[in-house]
Parts: structure tokens; sequence; C-alpha cells
């Protein structure tokens, strides 16, 4: 296991990108993190008065555009004003769900569907939504396709011997979603799709693309199913204490290009690794002394071959940490919290295109998506003159 330590548009751009610039040379490490610009022309402004909700899920697809999946019932009444039946105003109204938007950072696309966790696009374009279990939509029609098996009932959220009971009768071996969903992750080469199942702490799931049948499955360190605990003991972390037994809480994951599988224990401060089977590889601990959400949010990787660098997104720290992934290094981190454009309000989704260019989502007061690029492109060479003017 390997311990991580704690550690006008013109004037919000040179404020950011000189907070940045601060946030990228303050940080320890022999090695040289990847650096960024953050964009303040991408995306464009949303159309027919739309306002962005949280954001629950978000996927580049295979032409490098951008699926955005949020929650349109978190605007609140002064993001709303001119919905029907509300006051008369010209801002705003409830977006859908699902929205599209190109390179150029325009929307190109959209449909609704039920608020949910989770978001994947296929090699075709079928979008893949966590709801209460996972549901593939035709992007076209905004119809399902098709969806795993789930449980008729969740776990209840209250009293100890209707939990036990529900345990009972729902073992951890159950092929099928049980709690709702954090992530969805699909391997097109294995023509399989990854879930991580909310229930007890965490489930690393595998279903066949195609029939959406379940084919196995493991919990924290690659064990059977079967052997996750049912005792909350086990699925609980302090803070800078000894690392749970178990999963402890919002699990994500991603799969890497050479077949490993990287599960984010957000509310444990922990990335494992194991192989596509499940065999338990190793561990990285994050920011251990974070309480609260934890520190291991989304996982992204980068974009060169050998994919060296993990992002990892961060919601209660609001910084986009970067590690190697050959043995979970920390290099160092980006953002900070603010609202400020280039900064993190509830940091919570993250993916890369094929450029490098890292794209982000937020929930609790963030609400909004937004682009970096590597300092070293073409117009992160742009963004560097233009904060370097007087």
């Amino acid at each position: 296991m390997r311990t991580i330590p704690r550690n006008s548009i013109a004037a919000t751009l040179s404020i950011s990108i000189s907070c940045l610039l601060v946030a990228m040379t303050n940080v320890a490490g022999a090695q040289t993190a990847p650096a960024f610009h953050y964009d303040p022309m991408w995306p464009k402004p949303l159309p027919n008065l739309w306002k962005f909700g949280g954001v629950t899920g978000l996927a580049v697809d295979s032409d490098d555009n951008v699926w955005v999946y949020n929650r349109p019932r978190d605007a609140m009444d002064v993001e709303r004003r001119a919905e029907p039946g509300t006051d008369i105003a010209v801002c705003c109204v409830r977006s859908p769900s699902m929205i599209h938007i190109d390179r150029a950072g325009n929307v190109i696309g959209s449909f609704d569907a039920p608020q949910g966790h989770g978001l994947a696009v296929d090699d075709d374009g079928f979008v893949y939504l966590g709801q209460d279990t996972v549901r593939k939509y035709d992007p076209a029609t905004g119809q399902i396709v098709a969806e795993v098996a789930k449980t008729a009932e969740k776990e209840p959220r209250e009293g100890d011997a209707a939990k036990a009971a529900f345990r009972r009768e729902h073992p951890p071996e159950l092929p099928m979603i049980v709690g709702g969903l954090e992530e969805i992750r699909i391997v097109a080469e294995d023509n399989e799709m990854y879930v991580a199942d909310n229930y007890l702490g965490g489930r690393v799931l595998v279903f066949d693309l195609d029939t959406f049948e379940f084919k196995r499955g493991w919990g924290a360190y690659g064990k059977p199913l079967s052997e996750i605990s049912l005792d909350d003991a086990d699925h609980a972390y302090t803070p800078n204490g000894p690392m749970a037994k178990d999963f402890v809480g919002h699990l994500t994951l991603n799969v890497s290009d050479d077949g490993l599988v990287y599960a984010a224990d957000r509310r444990g401060n922990r990335i494992q690794v194991t192989s596509k089977t499940g065999e338990y590889i190793e561990e990285f601990v994050l920011a251990p002394g974070t309480g609260a959400g934890g520190s291991t949010g989304g996982i992204a990787f980068s974009p060169d071959a050998e994919q060296r660098h993990l992002y990892i997104s961060d919601l209660t720290n609001n910084r986009i940490w970067f590690l190697n992934r050959s043995d979970g290094e920390l290099l160092g981190y980006m953002g900070g919290m603010s609202d400020a454009g280039g900064q993190f309000f509830g940091l919570h989704m993250i993916d890369v295109d094929s450029d490098g260019n890292i794209y982000t989502g937020e929930v609790q007061n963030g609400e909004r998506v937004q682009r970096f690029v590597p300092v070293a492109s073409p117009r992160g060479r742009v963004l560097q003159q233009l904060a370097e003017l007087p």
C-alpha cells in the first residue's frame, strides 16, 4: 500500500489562469504534474434559456463530443422564472437531463430521461444511464432500448432490523443491481460493461454488453461477492485511520487500455487496482485525512499510449489530483474551491478527450461543465499569451 500525503472574460481568465499556475507550482515531488489552462470559451451559452442542474454524469464519445447528464430538478425558483406558470422573466428554464455538446462548445443534441448517476456512451452512440439500474437509450429518440436486471426494492435507509432483514434476503452475491448506480464503463473490445453498484458500500459488477447478463463481480481487495461483509463496521473508515476491510461508499471505476480496473472508494480515500477478473494488485491512498465525502471521486486517464497518469476528481477538496498510474505517486493537483472559472464548487465528474483536454462537471453550487486544455496545445499557448498580457 502506498500512502499519498495531504497536502469581463479577459480579467476573469487572467485571474483563473494565475490561480492554476500557482497551484501547479506549489506542489511537492520530483516529477512534474501535467499542466492545463482553463478554457473560458467552452461551452458556449446553452440555448433555449436552459440552466444546468448538478452534473451526475459526463462522457466523451468516440467523436470527442461531450455528453452531460444533469439534474434539472436542482434548479431553484430564481433559476427557472422563465418557465410557464412562474414569474415572467427571460431567465431561465430547466434543461433536459441529457445534453450533447460538440468540441466547439455548441449543443448538438439533447433528450430527457429520469435523473440518476453515471453515464457511458458506446461506439455506436447509444447512451447508458445509471438510474435505479443501467438503462440503454437511443439518443435520437430518447427511448429505452434495454436495461439491466434489478431488485424490486432498495435497502431501507433506517432501522437496523429492517436493514438486516433486507441483507439476508439480498445476499451480496446477488447477480443484479441492488443499491443504485455510481458509475458505468464500457470495454468495447471485451463486449462488456462494468458497473459500480452502491450496495454494501460498493460492488464491482460486470455484464455482457449485448445481453446485459451478469458475468462476474467482486468487492474490496478483489474478494468474491459472497465474502462482502454485511456488518457496517467492516465498511467504516475514520480519516487517517486504517483502511476498511470492505468498500466504504460512493464507488466509481475506470478500466485502462492494458486491462487494469481502477476502483475509487471515495469515502475511503483510496483507489484499488485489480485485473479484469478481480485479482487484487495494489491500493493507492489519497489525502487520507479527508473526511466528509472523501477524496477519490471520478477516475480518468491521460491520453498517451501508456496512460501514464491518473486524473482524480475530488468533490470534498475541490481539486483534480494527478497521480502516476504505475505506482500511485502524487505529482500535483489543479484547482481549489471557488465559483470562479477554472476553480471548482462541487467537483464531481471528469473525463478526457483524445487531445488530452479535461472536462469536468460540478454539483452543489457549481452546476456547470468546464474544459481545461493542455498548456502545450495550440489553444493552451494562446491562452498562455492572453494570461501574460498586462
